[in-house]
């Protein structure tokens, strides 16, 4: 009954996204505002429709109702109700239709948010994103459908894929996703304001919020995947660059330099064109990474769901999407031009384009290691691949000089910047910059990357105090006389989009300082205990205490009980485990991992080699938690700067 009412629901939809599109284009050439709100009615009503879709999906999940195909083939009887709720994008079908729901949610949220502030992009905005709805919707009802029928049903499911029953992986799929369809409502915008010829710095400001927030869950997915590949697949490290990691971190890059350089255009009513460019590129990536995760055309451990077949008309679909955005950029290209130019290398502009020419650099070359294998095992017999060596010998350099710029950023004058003005500032950040690489050398620090990357943080997070600390000072000499703590909390009241960007920025040097821990200092040692054994690692002994058996819901585990001691007297428990589920017998690996601020002490059991004696792997990962925690930083100043009104200019501040 469910799936009849959500397949309905769908096809439904897909009728009123097509009423959508056409009365906002007939409304606008005939002039009739009627027809522009049946196309905003229309989209409100799609996203309700989706709604009962998604959720009659969801029911049928619950209600273990596998005569519903897609149902059969993620879930059993035994699967817990928190992963039945949300195996729906489990597989390629109801990931999809997440994706196509999460779209209309967005389009209803923008048509109600933006109709009276920009009455003249509204339609176009409502027909090119009613005109994407179409393309998903198309793939989920004809080619991708999760409301096929399998007569008679079976007793039970085939459950859901074993790696995919984690925290991790519930979460990481929605918020990608949230991410990737929320830079649609930027590049939707851009587009409309390319063809009503009103290009200006408008489009830019009802899409900031937009792209600030699609950017963060995006970045929020990302974390969750790391962290998911970091507990779950055993193997110790959290970024691998996968190709499938690759995917999310493409328009991560691009829509980070739109972020940044969308400023200049706020401040100067410069980049118009670069902008565009961006926003589409961001855009396109994000369709590129579904067909990456979608088509099977890559081998990855974070791909579950592929079709060729199907990856075609999603690459067919992103094609289309290239040819209309780029074409119209160049058929429109003289509504974004401007008579303002770069008048000087030494300038706030200058260090934001070379910031972006650093992400784009950086963006090309992602993607050429991602898709130089599948060109080589497209043209010929053979197959190679492109590993971690590559990345780190090539982005980790254009990294430096993305964390450079963005400490010169703050500092550095819009228009032109004096010498005299520029050594003043620079002078005592690259003081406290030296001094902070000598300790790390002397502290053992001997990697030659390892002491620029504390360096530039060092460099980095000196620009950012000065900043703020230059700004305290002036408004006391202003006459302002309250006392510092509480002017730099009306600084932050009074421009939260700044001051949230400098928090996201002190995330970033906090992850930055865990890289170079769990980077450069991890141990690792692969050991045959039996129980009784101890072992050292670092500060810690670890004593191989029993090796019992666990089971819970639908899986049952071999499980050792290591205990591990602390030199300052400390002791925990860790209980590593290889489980195996009932349904598909798959083997997945569960690590025991201990956090403290300064280490992660991470166990993982492998086999019995002979009887008695198992295969053990233990990692100390200093600094690990610096990176999860950076996060959460970048995610709070995300929030905060969510919170700022209308864009303040920087001389009113």
């Amino acid at each position: 009954m469910w799936i009849e009412i959500a397949h309905f629901a769908a096809i439904l939809a897909l009728t009123f996204t097509l009423v959508q599109i056409v009365s906002s284009l007939y409304g606008v050439k005939s002039d009739n505002p009627a027809w522009i709100r049946v196309g905003r009615h229309s989209a409100i009503i799609v996203a309700v429709l989706l709604t009962i879709s998604t959720v009659g999906l969801i029911n049928s999940f619950l209600n273990h109702d596998f005569s519903v195909l897609y149902v059969s083939k993620h879930a059993s009887l035994d699967l817990p109700i928190f992963y039945l709720a949300t195996a729906m994008w489990g597989g390629h079908e109801g990931s999809l239709l997440l994706w196509a729901w999460l779209l209309a949610v967005y389009i209803a949220v923008a048509a109600w948010r933006h109709w009276k502030t920009h009455p003249v992009s509204i339609p176009y905005v409502l027909a090119i994103l009613g005109a994407l709805l179409v393309g998903f919707l198309l793939l989920v009802l004809f080619l991708s459908s999760p409301f096929d029928r399998v007569i008679p049903p079976p007793f039970d499911g085939r459950d859901l894929n074993p790696l995919l029953q984690d925290p991790g992986m519930v979460f990481h799929p929605p918020f990608l996703y949230m991410g990737y369809v929320g830079f649609a409502i930027p590049y939707a915008f851009a587009m409309a304001a390319l063809i009503t010829g009103q290009a200006d710095e408008e489009w830019v400001v009802a899409t900031r919020r937009w792209t600030l927030f699609s950017w963060a869950m995006l970045t929020t997915g990302i974390v969750f995947g790391a962290y998911w590949a970091y507990y779950e697949l055993g193997w110790g490290g959290y970024w691998a660059w996968d190709p499938v990691e690759n995917a999310s971190f493409m328009p991560w890059l691009t829509a980070t330099a739109f972020l940044h350089s969308v400023m200049v255009q706020e401040q100067r009513q410069m980049f118009k064109t670069w902008n565009v460019f961006l926003v589409t590129t961001t855009f396109a990536l994000a369709i590129l990474g579904t067909f990456l995760v979608r088509s099977g055309v890559l081998s990855s451990v974070h791909s579950f769901a592929a079709d060729p077949g199907r990856g075609v008309y999603i690459l067919g679909f992103m094609m289309v999407l290239l040819f209309f955005s780029f074409g119209l950029l160049t058929l429109k290209s003289e509504h974004l031009e401007t008579d303002i130019k770069l008048e000087n290398p030494l300038s706030k502009e200058a260090s934001f384009l070379f910031n972006n020419l650093f992400l784009l650099v950086a963006t090309l070359t992602v993607l050429l290691g991602t898709l130089y294998p599948l060109a080589v095992e497209t043209w010929s017999d053979s197959k190679v691949s492109v590993g971690a060596p590559y990345y780190n010998a090539v982005f980790i350099p254009i990294m430096l000089g993305i964390l450079f710029m963005m400490g010169i950023g703050p500092i550095i004058s819009w228009r032109k910047a004096s010498v005299r003005q520029l050594k003043r500032d620079l002078m005592y950040p690259i003081a406290f910059a030296v001094v902070t690489g000598l300790i790390a050398w002397g502290m053992g620090l001997n990697n030659l990357y390892g002491v620029f990357t504390a360096v530039v943080v060092a460099f980095v997070f000196a620009t950012h105090i000065l900043d703020t600390r230059r700004k305290i000072v002036a408004r006391m000499k202003n006459g302002n006389t309250k006392g510092a703590l509480t002017i730099m909390w009306q600084l932050l009241g009074r421009n939260k989009r700044r001051y949230g960007g400098f928090i996201v920025h002190f995330g970033i040097l906090v992850m930055a300082a865990g890289f170079i821990g769990s980077g450069l200092f991890q141990e690792e040692k692969n050991l045959f205990m039996t129980p009784g054994d101890k072992v050292r690692v670092g500060s810690w002994s670890f004593t191989l205490d029993s090796v019992g058996t666990a089971s819970k819901y639908n899986w049952r585990a071999v499980e050792a009980l290591i205990k591990a001691d602390h030199d300052s007297g400390s002791m925990v428990e860790l209980r590593p485990q290889k489980r195996v589920y009932n349904e598909t017998s798959q083997p997945t690996t569960e690590a025991a991992i201990h956090t403290t601020l300064m280490e992660d002490i991470y166990v993982v059991l492998g086999d019995e080699v002979k009887k008695g004696v198992w295969s053990i792997r233990v990692y100390r990962n200093p600094l690990i938690f610096w990176v999860w925690a950076g996060s959460g930083i970048m995610a709070f100043g995300v929030f905060f700067g969510l919170m700022q009104g209308r864009i303040r200019r920087e001389n009113k501040i």
